[in-house]
């Protein structure tokens, strides 16, 4: 045995970032995932730089621990082979709009009619109990929906998104946690279930814990925003030859550093001696911070910010953390021979279980890679498989 969720059968009906991501994580934890792509492939497969067509590097960091079948959903007989896959799954992951999964005869009654122990969760834009219910929905627009960009902008200067897919990633590891939790629910009670979640009411429910602030009381206390988040000075600070990143929190953190730039007197000053206080003049201080900063080298800062305990480390780039001391000691990072694509740098699962440990088994599949092993184990004769490649309905790797 190996994963939590080994015997578990998931069919990932997802393309781009979030449903993949939920589902690479279901595939870790050792669920054997039936990823279905169209006779074009995820669109994912055709970012960045690749050896080969549609094995770009986004598609290969979201797809490992699954197995490709390729099937044309247009044709009504596809949809009769997905039928046959969902009778015997059991979990659905979707990323279309609702709608959409009901044209394809393949909604929540249809399904939980002929599996009605299916976990079947849909990761998309909106709750479906409001007018923005049928929108299509994108990270960067969920980002816009949300206001992260005006929050950006309270520090940077100008609206921006936060450069990575935070909404797809974030709302996909909860789409896999709720998968995890109603399968548990299903081990209780022998009841399958329905599960929606909503990029946009999930992604406020993210940030605005930091950033609904005085608008938690009503009349409000104060307004939308948490100061010391939103201050222009919280950035990596400029020491003598490069950058560090610091974080002076708690009382005896700000003690010990208004003690190594030389101000002790400062923290006895009811401005600054409590976080209430340091909340309220935390502009100051951070621009406080940035001119003592500027005083010393990132080697002097690190040594005596180390022997203060005061959190602090340098700042790294993209190429740097590939190569960090920890990473390596970790073996984080791992150089693997993919079938297809020659050598490649994949990351490691960033947890540890003591009993069921999860690993990587399936590099990710080229489009279609296993389309007929898959048909056969879900119980397709021979016959039938060569019928339905011979039309093209299921496509099978070139």
């Amino acid at each position: 045995m190996s994963g939590p969720l080994t015997g578990i059968r998931v069919i990932d009906m997802t393309m781009n970032v979030m449903g993949p991501f939920a589902a690479q994580i279901l595939g870790d934890m050792g669920a054997d995932v039936c990823k279905i792509e169209p006779p074009e492939g995820d669109t994912l497969r055709g970012i960045g730089p690749a050896r080969n067509k549609g094995m770009g590097p986004y598609f290969l960091n979201l797809n490992r621990n699954k197995r490709s079948l390729a099937i044309d959903l247009k044709k009504p007989a596809a949809r009769d082979v997905l039928r046959r896959f969902l009778a015997q799954a059991d979990v659905l992951l979707y990323s279309f709009r609702p709608q959409a999964m009901a044209r394809l005869g393949a909604a929540y009654a249809d399904v939980a009619a002929i599996n009605p122990r299916i976990v079947y969760c849909g990761a998309f834009g909106f709750g479906q109990g409001g007018p923005y219910a049928d929108r299509p929905a994108y990270d960067d627009l969920i980002q816009a929906a949300i206001g992260m960009p005006v929050l950006q902008a309270r520090g940077l200067g100008e609206p921006t998104y936060v450069a990575t897919a935070i909404a797809d990633r974030a709302v996909g590891v909860m789409a896999a946690t709720c998968v995890g939790m109603a399968l548990y629910y299903r081990e209780r009670t022998g009841k399958g279930q329905s599960i929606e979640v909503p990029m946009f009411e999930f992604m406020t429910h993210f940030v605005m814990g930091d950033h609904l602030y005085g608008m938690t009381f009503e009349p409000p206390l104060a307004k939308a925003g948490y100061p010391r988040m939103l201050d222009p000075h919280r950035q990596p600070y400029k020491t003598k030859d490069g950058y560090l990143g610091v974080l002076v929190y708690n009382d005896k953190h700000w003690s010990r550093f208004f003690a190594l730039a030389g101000r002790p007197e400062m923290a006895r000053d009811p401005r600054y001696a409590t976080i209430a206080g340091r909340t309220q003049n935390i502009s100051f201080l951070y621009a406080f911070l940035a001119e003592t900063f500027a005083t010393k080298t990132t080697a002097e800062w690190v040594r005596l910010l180390g022997e203060a305990d005061i959190p602090a480390a340098p700042l790294n780039t993209p190429e740097g953390l590939v190569d960090d001391p920890h990473m390596k000691a970790t073996e984080f990072f791992k150089l693997v021979d993919h079938p297809s694509e020659g050598k490649i740098r994949m990351m490691g699962i960033p947890h540890h279980w003591s009993e069921s440990e999860p690993e990587i088994r399936y590099h990710a599949p080229r489009l279609g890679e296993h389309t007929v092993e898959l048909l056969a184990e879900y119980g397709f004769s021979s016959e039938t498989i060569d019928a339905l490649l011979a039309e093209r309905i299921v496509l099978n790797a070139a």
